[in-house]
């Protein structure tokens, strides 16, 4: 009995400090996501399937139908093995306009591995909060003027919108 009541507060006091840990409310990322989350819940979002090769860096979210991560074929085998039950995909983009600082913005939990030049980019800065309508994460890379993949796996539903801006 003793050591059952022990176990129960264990895992409360880990539940407790894991939820901690996640910050909640829009006004708890480490920077400003007004502009982010207005393109992420813009109803103008583009559609693509994972694969989809861009044109462009869109100025507006967009949005990614993702598949089973068997099912993904992502071209570089992701930094972290996806869990079962969840969603994979991947888009190609462009270079970049301008070498420089830019904010990935995700609109749900998911991992993302940027490749560029054949290598994972490193973030140089991660935000994130739940219970934000629109957003949920915000990661921060350098980007050279040149093509780059962006994997996202471990996503819990089968799409999420991002959108890809300037760091300001």
């Amino acid at each position: 009995m003793r050591s059952s009541a022990l176990l129960v507060l264990a895992l409360l006091t880990s539940t407790s400090a894991w939820a901690a840990e996640e910050p909640s409310g829009c006004d708890k990322f480490k920077w400003n996501i007004d502009h982010a989350r207005a393109a992420l819940t813009a109803p103008d979002r583009t559609k693509l399937s994972s694969g989809s090769e861009l044109s462009a860096i869109p100025s507006t979210g967009v949005t990614i139908a993702l598949v089973a991560p068997a099912d993904a074929k992502l071209p570089t085998p992701p930094e972290r093995a996806p869990k079962d039950g969840t969603f994979a995909g991947f888009a190609k983009f462009p270079a970049v306009p301008k070498a420089g600082s830019y904010t990935l913005s995700l609109s749900k939990g998911a991992w993302v591995d940027l490749v560029q030049d054949g290598h994972f980019l490193k973030p140089t800065a991660f935000s994130g909060a739940t219970d934000c309508d629109g957003i949920r994460k915000t990661v921060k890379f350098e980007l050279s003027a040149s093509p780059f993949v962006l994997q996202i796996s471990g996503v819990r539903e089968n799409s999420i919108s991002l959108v890809v801006q300037p760091s300001e």
